[in-house]
């Protein structure tokens, strides 16, 4: 197994690998050969990149923080989404239903701006179908693009929000190559630790990580964090990013902050994780949606509170079909689950911060 961004906690690797080594449940037991000496060698970058077909591209709004983040698979991927959030903001959500026509998609738009941001799902689509990108329908392109919002409108002024020029210079701008990170696109309004009030509250972002399995087997993640409370590290516990204490030297702790019930104020409609899992694996509809489940694990485990009536907590999976034969899902889920944590960790740690809005690198409490 070969790790990009961060690091997965040793003995979750171990176990992953014995994992590989069963047979899925009801199927006879097949030989997995040894990664080839090219594989071995090969290297990620730590980003959603890594897997073959998918390309990323970001657009920052000048006016104020925000902007988009366009994730492409112009290849066409098998789509599924898991929305877990009380007050999500999707666009096209329903057509990833494995019940429904519609079996590939081309593109995920991650987007600040709350709902008005969802106007960047149409200039993504405008781009591809420029690119003539998307089903054929009757004569016409029609690419297939779904996305997602969160509420960065406290951040500046809020009538300046991503549109549909933004999504198409994101879509334009997107390459397979390494990704940026942190205060850029989807993250560059995002904020975490709004429990006790803005004032102490820190930079949020976008961040992004992968891990290849053997047999040449990808799974990776994007992810925009605009989390109410906290982000942990599941690996030590310890609070990475959230709701500074009144002196600043450190972190008051979502966590204990909710079991006292004091000092709470609340953030109604600003908490919203949301991403994309990306594999090379080859999924039906059914088994892409129970990857999106499934990474919702990693997100629960790196944000407190996830999953609030208050937010929009919301992944998507993509999965290009590169590597053929049966997915052991078991193993691309608890990897997900993971590449998910790792990218949510790598948004704080990459992001830079605002006026009164310090990053994990500028706040001297940060562990």
């Amino acid at each position: 197994m070969r790790v990009g961004a961060g690091g997965i906690p040793a003995l979750a690797v171990a176990a992953l690998l014995a994992l590989l080594a069963l047979p899925a449940a009801g199927c006879a037991q097949t030989e997995q050969s040894a990664p080839t000496e090219s594989n071995a060698a090969s290297t990620l970058t730590g980003s959603i990149t890594d897997v073959p077909g998918i390309e990323v591209g970001h657009h920052t709004l000048a006016e104020r923080p925000t902007g988009c983040t366009v994730i492409l698979s112009r290849g066409g991927a098998v789509g599924g989404v898991d929305v877990r959030g009380g007050a999500p903001g999707t666009r096209d959500t329903d057509l990833l239903d494995p019940v429904n026509l519609v079996q590939e998609v081309h593109g995920v738009v991650l987007s600040g701006g709350s709902l008005f941001g969802l106007d960047a799902v149409s200039g993504a689509v405008r781009w591809l179908e420029e690119q003539g990108t998307g089903l054929d329908a009757w004569g016409s392109t029609i690419p297939i693009v779904t996305g997602a919002i969160l509420f960065d409108l406290g951040i500046g002024d809020s009538s300046i929000r991503p549109g549909a020029d933004c999504g198409y210079s994101a879509a334009e701008a997107a390459s397979g190559g390494n990704v940026a990170r942190g205060s850029i696109g989807a993250g560059a309004g995002a904020t975490v630790g709004k429990l006790a009030g803005m004032d102490r509250a820190m930079k949020g972002g976008i961040g992004t990580a992968s891990i290849e399995l053997p047999g040449g087997v990808v799974v990776a993640a994007i992810v925009a964090v605009n989390a109410v409370g906290d982000v942990v590290d599941p690996a030590t516990g310890q609070v990475v990013a959230g709701i500074r204490n009144e002196d600043g030297t450190g972190f008051t702790d979502a966590r204990k902050l909710i079991l006292t019930r004091t000092g709470l104020v609340g953030a109604s409609g600003e908490n919203t994780t949301i991403g994309v899992v990306a594999t090379n694996a080859t999924l039906t509809k059914a088994q892409a949606t129970k990857l999106a489940q499934m990474a919702h694990d990693g997100l629960a485990r790196a944000v407190y509170p996830a999953h609030t009536p208050w937010d929009g907590d919301t992944i998507f999976s993509l999965a290009t079909g590169e590597i053929e034969g049966e997915a052991d899902l078991i193993v691309l889920g608890a990897v997900a689950a993971d590449v998910v944590a790792e990218a949510i960790l790598d948004a704080v740690r990459s992001a830079t911060g605002l006026e009164g809005l310090p990053s994990v690198n500028e706040f001297s409490g940060s562990r």
